[in-house]
């Protein structure tokens, strides 16, 4: 009750005030006590909630065997068929009917009640590297790196529509709201970086294929705190959205402001004790971070002509290539979980042509990361996924083919993957995982390990239940593991 006439009295001022922000600034000038600010230095980052964010799981079961995971995520889901999964099977049946003993009683997308034929793959394919990994034609710069890939032939997922089939790979149910697991992995092991968020995201389209959108709720924190979601960079423009001060606003007034919002949200804090305090205050702190690193970031001027070529990345344009660039920039600051999302793989019609046009899109980057990632030194801590949420039917629509859900195809590569390795298998008309079978949860449960988590104790209690990644099933795949 002593504390009430000023806490009334600071509330009716700000609430009252018609000068709002310019008030608060003049009130911390004239007493930089009554707000609890004091005089600082600009730059310095603000400590208590402002530090790096260190993860809550203390010791690590397991010895950790990766420091980041690099997932290039192509969205709309890739033919297995034509990229990584070669069935002469299926060749020798083109356009006779698909035998009703593969699809009776099987979901299947836009296909359902349509009479259903083969069709044979749309690329040719060859082997590559020691390992003799059979791999299409389209990917000749993976060809050159195919021994360092773990190519996984048996993935299966449970959505066959693209919005559900996103969610159920990034958060490990079909339900909208559950953390993804870039958030996970930040909650759980903290991040590297000052200066950078620990999740971020990046997003290039192209040619060929339906443009499919791609939702923010995929990075999502979900019932974390919102501190542990994934942050959008743009590879074109202003990177993040109002990270530049206006004119005539220097950092200096930025901090001034920044130290007054924190002490009033410090005095919420020790009313409320609402976790999604220290969440603003810290990533108010990130935010005037970001504003000198983020752009020194995403500036690939510096970046050498042999680099640069390497990927076959030109500064600014937006391209896969330029942000599997920016990756390579992002783990190099300490960056937890880096999410490249590549989208139009989602070919119903005209697959052999349009294929092709997204094959040119990623094979030269990723060989490039990959290769990049090895001469600095980064490859072994580095865990690099690539892959869609689902895969393509072994029937024809049209042209084309329609989602599918039973069997696809995956590669892992860097830290602790087994190089030189086609791992599982579908039927013989590649339709169904019918060797070593790997589930979403399955991934994530390899994932977690690799960082050295148990993801069956990795829990989050929320409305009386605790929770998981891997929901209530899951086991690390560790067969394709050194």
């Amino acid at each position: 009750m002593d504390d009430l006439p000023v806490l009334l009295s600071r509330r009716t001022f700000l609430r009252r005030s018609a000068a709002g922000i310019g008030s608060l600034a003049l009130a911390s000038l004239l007493d930089p006590a009554l707000l609890g600010t004091a005089a600082r230095a600009a730059e310095p980052a603000r400590s208590g909630a402002g530090e790096r964010w260190r993860g809550v799981i203390h010791p690590l079961p397991y010895r950790p065997r990766i420091k980041r995971v690099i997932y290039l995520y192509m969205a709309g889901g890739p033919s297995h068929l034509e990229t990584f999964d070669y069935k002469p099977g299926l060749a020798k049946m083109d356009g006779q009917p698909m035998p009703e003993s593969f699809t009776k009683g099987q979901q299947i997308a836009q296909l359902q009640g349509q009479k259903l034929r083969c069709f044979g793959p749309q690329s040719k394919f060859q082997r590559y590297g020691k390992s003799g990994i059979e791999m299409s034609e389209l990917f000749p710069y993976l060809g050159k790196v195919v021994d360092d890939l773990c190519i996984v032939r048996s993935m299966y997922t449970e959505q066959i529509n693209h919005d559900p089939a996103h969610t159920f790979m990034n958060t490990g149910t079909n339900l909208a709201g559950r953390p993804s697991m870039g958030s996970w992995v930040l909650y759980g092991l903290g991040s590297e970086s000052q200066d950078l968020p620990g999740f971020v995201v990046l997003t290039s389209t192209g040619r060929g294929g339906q443009n499919q959108p791609i939702a923010a709720r995929q990075w999502s924190a979900g019932f974390l705190p919102s501190r542990f979601q994934g942050i959008q960079f743009h590879s074109s423009g202003d990177p993040v959205l109002y990270l530049s001060d206006p004119p005539g606003v220097t950092r200096a007034d930025d901090r001034r402001l920044l130290d007054a919002v924190d002490a009033l949200d410090d005095l919420r804090d020790k009313e409320t004790h609402d976790p999604e305090i220290q969440t603003r205050i810290s990533q108010y702190e990130m935010a005037f971070r970001m504003q000198m690193s983020v752009p020194e970031l995403m500036d690939l001027s510096h970046e050498p002509a042999s680099t640069l070529g390497l990927y076959g990345a030109h500064p600014g344009d937006g391209s896969f290539a330029a942000n599997c660039l920016l990756a390579r920039r992002l783990a190099e600051r300490g960056v937890r979980f880096i999410q490249l999302y590549h989208r139009d793989w989602d070919h119903h019609y005209n697959i052999r042509n349009d294929i092709k046009l997204k094959a040119e899109e990623v094979d030269r980057a990723c060989y490039a990361l990959l290769t990049d990632l090895k001469q600095r030194g980064l490859f072994n801590d580095t865990l690099v996924v690539f892959g869609g949420e689902f895969g393509r039917t072994p029937m024809a629509q049209g042209d084309g083919r329609d989602h599918h859900i039973k069997g696809f195809s995956m590669w892992l590569a860097g830290g602790a993957i087994k190089g030189g390795l086609a791992y599982g298998a579908t039927d013989d008309l590649g339709y169904a995982a019918v060797q070593n079978p790997v589930s979403v949860h399955d991934l994530h449960a390899t994932m977690l390990y690799l960082f050295g988590v148990e993801h069956t104790k990795f829990t989050y209690h929320y409305q009386g239940r605790d929770f998981r990644l891997t929901d209530v099933s899951g086991n690390a795949v560790k067969d394709i593991l050194t």
